[in-house]
């Protein structure tokens, strides 16, 4: 796949998801996260930095996790959930940010 390019969207249980690869806005969650990989999610989109999107699928922990935060976007709204997601993140910090320690928790599902 080429840079920034979108898989088509794939269908599971919440409904369906897309991932795009090479991603600036995972490579700024890289950084801020001091990690060489990142994945973040806006919507229904998985946004991938420095891993591919057949490498992202095959992991199932990982996976699991992002579809998390695909349901919460569905849950909330874009906008409400981005709002709750920071204002947690302010509060207690990005671990103990009860979005993800929900989606921590779906990893072992």
């Amino acid at each position: 796949m080429g840079r920034n390019e979108v898989t088509s969207n794939i269908m599971y249980d919440g409904g369906q998801f897309r991932i795009r690869e090479n991603s600036w806005i995972a490579a700024i969650a890289a950084k801020k996260l001091n990690s060489p990989t990142a994945a973040i999610v806006i919507g229904n989109t998985i946004h991938l930095h420095n891993t591919s999107g057949k490498d992202f699928l095959m992991n199932e922990k990982w996976l699991k996790h992002e579809l998390c935060h695909v349901k919460q976007f569905r849950t909330y709204g874009t906008v409400n959930f981005i709002y709750r997601y920071l204002l947690e993140s302010f509060k207690n910090g990005y671990y103990m940010n009860k979005f993800e320690k929900e989606a921590r928790e779906s990893e072992n599902l």
